[in-house]
């Protein structure tokens, strides 16, 4: 089946829709998890909101809208198919202007990363080629189910927790900061799996084997959720052995929670993927700030 991209009836593109564009909806992952690694660093936030705040923008509307542009520009053609009303295939971002868009959004975010100091300039030149080797051939790691959200997880939750540590202290981030970042970025392999459910028919169409096409909705449901599941064990079991355990018992009940969550999502995951991305994934991202937290305790002590 070939799909063309709507005509360009534009000369330049809508404001609204270069918004559109950079998604503002999936700025909070990395947002919340730069917040948490500051918050684990052990540092005084008082006294250094200014740097919390620029990397917050930075990891949220800057690097992650440039990824969102860059992958909208690659995805085009596969989004003429699954969601033609997108503001590049629609026409409402006309010619190349979204290809314009991404390469100024990532030279924006090398200039913001700069401002960071060197951990934050390295942390933004990692984010950027990841946004890139993602979406863009002849690397394009989303056509693997398995590469595709491994890159994305560790890029949204995992980099920008570990940056917002480096940042505050000027140095590498503890061991028990970067294994916790670690293990929350390996869990969010399964959100990002979940995520491509909403994009099946155009996957197939043009070669992008993410689990969901590759292995069926049924089964890579359960790969994701046994991917978050086992991550957060993991978490919890270090959170007692660094002895912080009522921290432990919190993100227990999370745990619990999405659990109970999973059982909906299994009678018709195709149904329920967008269902369980607004609701468990909450559980989630709030067990990621009481670890952080715990940590905290911990750098305090150290």
């Amino acid at each position: 089946m070939t799909v063309s991209i709507a005509p360009q009836s534009r000369q330049y593109p809508q404001p609204r829709a270069m918004l559109e564009l950079i998604k503002p909806i999936t700025w909070f992952p990395p947002i919340w998890a730069y917040l948490c690694g500051a918050v684990s660093s052990g540092v005084p936030l008082a006294g250094h909101w200014p740097m919390v705040i620029l990397g917050m923008v930075l990891a949220g509307p800057v690097v992650c809208g440039m990824s969102q542009a860059a992958n909208d520009w690659c995805d085009r053609h596969v989004d003429a198919v699954n969601e033609p009303c997108r503001p590049i295939p629609s026409g409402r971002i006309p010619g190349r202007w979204g290809l314009y868009i991404a390469l100024a959004m990532s030279v924006l975010s090398l200039a913001i990363g700069w401002l960071l100091g060197p951990w934050g300039f390295g942390a933004t030149v990692v984010g950027v080629l990841a946004a890139w080797a993602y979406s863009a051939e002849p690397v394009r790691l989303k056509r693997s189910g398995w590469w595709g959200p491994g890159l994305v997880g560790l890029s949204y939750e995992g980099l920008p927790w570990f940056t917002g540590a480096a940042v505050l202290l000027s140095a590498a981030p503890r061991f028990e900061v970067v294994i916790i970042a670690l293990l929350y970025a390996l869990g969010a392999h399964g959100i990002m799996t979940l995520n491509d459910f909403k994009a099946l028919e155009g996957d197939r169409q043009h070669g992008v084997r993410s689990l969901p096409v590759v292995l069926g909705p049924e089964v890579a449901a359960k790969i994701a959720c046994t991917t978050m599941g086992m991550a957060q064990a993991v978490v919890i079991a270090l959170l007692v052995i660094f002895g912080t355990p009522w921290h432990a018992l919190a993100v227990a009940v999370l745990l619990v929670a999405q659990i109970a969550a999973m059982t909906r999502l299994f009678r018709d995951p195709k149904k329920y993927a967008p269902w369980y991305n607004g609701t468990g994934v909450v559980f989630y991202v709030s067990g990621m700030m009481i670890s952080a937290f715990a940590l905290r305790g911990l750098e305090v002590v150290g």
